[in-house]
């Protein structure tokens, strides 16, 4: 499949300023060297502690962020230095599905206000009644009755809104999609509705999506691969069954133990980090998850490790080749989906 987005070397830095003249002192490293690539039709899940530079990474991918520096590749077009002006047919092709459902939409706007706003500046040859009929139409397909166009947002669920955020972003019909976390504020009776209306539009649309969650329940259900955020770096990124069943990185394997178990068994141990996380105002030398690590030796602290390949698509930023890591359950992947469909 051809790459539709690339970040290559992409950093977000947020510079730190004190005193009467604003003199910036530090920068907190939210995104720091980040390079990976998401194929046209791809689901790529964005997984990590809460702080470790996911949403970021896709607001700046997004472009709804500058890059401090690295660049945004689209079909081959860099975008980080583009002017809003020539941004702005990018702006139809990529759009972003929010975190919380109760804030992400205007409480004084009808569904179909909300709807039709995004078509009325990509698609201003659209007069009101086809607006109307496209935002109708949007709305149906993802599972909501036509009928609820004229409703406004207090008077539906969370699941709902969530389903009305989505169809706000499918309607211009985009080709990729960034879903922030869009189902950590649903009740878990919910997510697996809101899982499989993703998947179906992924299905019948071939859209490409980035899907950052910290729930690798979520990433077993919907992603092809899986990338590993700590501290605004990629630790590992392989495909979803290699991730599950033969982990590469210690920050994987820690992730993978406080997962829970869908099949019935021996429970696995939970693996402790220790300490708190580093501050990103000054992360560690060398493998920043190396003050957490069980495994991290001396030679941890020396040098930043690369992503290499371990296997097909599968890379890992760990010096260690000896160890040897507990996966989760084998079937983990197959389980969730049979658990959430």
């Amino acid at each position: 499949m051809s790459t539709l987005i690339e970040a290559v070397d992409l950093t977000q830095h947020y510079p730190v300023r004190q005193g009467l003249l604003g003199r910036q002192t530090a920068a907190v490293k939210a995104v720091d060297g980040v390079t990976l690539k998401i194929a046209r039709g791809e689901v790529l899940g964005l997984v990590g502690e809460s702080g470790s530079g996911k949403s970021t990474l896709g607001r700046t991918l997004m472009m709804m962020e500058r890059p401090t520096s690295g660049s945004v590749l689209y079909e081959g077009s860099d975008l980080a230095g583009r002017s809003h002006a020539a941004l702005h047919p990018y702006r139809r092709r990529m759009q972003m599905v929010f975190q919380d459902p109760f804030s992400s939409l205007n409480p004084r706007m009808t569904v179909e206000d909300s709807l039709t706003m995004p078509l009325r500046f990509h698609q201003p040859e659209l007069d009101a009644a086809q607006r109307r009929a496209v935002a109708a139409e949007t709305l149906e397909r993802v599972g909501l009755p036509r009928s609820m166009i004229t409703r406004y947002p207090h008077e539906f669920s969370g699941g709902q809104r969530q389903r009305i955020g989505i169809a706000r972003a499918l309607i211009v019909k985009p080709d990729f999609m960034v879903a922030d976390e869009p189902v950590s504020a649903l009740d878990v009776s919910v997510q697996a509705q809101v899982l499989n209306l993703f998947s179906d539009i992924r299905d019948t649309l071939g859209l490409t999506l980035l899907f950052v969650t910290h729930d690798l329940a979520v990433v077993g259900h919907i992603a092809d691969r899986v990338a590993v955020m700590y501290l605004g770096q990629i630790m590992e990124i392989a495909p979803t069954r290699a991730l599950f069943t033969a982990p590469r990185h210690p920050y994987t394997e820690t992730l993978l133990s406080a997962a829970p178990q869908p099949t019935a068994g021996p429970r696995r141990k939970r693996i402790e980090m220790k300490g708190e996380p580093p501050s990103p105002l000054s992360p560690p030398s060398g493998c920043v998850f190396r003050t957490r690590c069980a495994h991290a030796v001396s030679a941890c602290a020396l040098a930043r490790p690369e992503l290499r390949q371990w296997g097909p698509g599968h890379l890992s930023a760990c010096i260690r080749d000896d160890l040897s890591l507990v996966p989760a359950v084998t079937d983990r992947a197959d389980s969730t989906r049979k658990q959430m469909a």
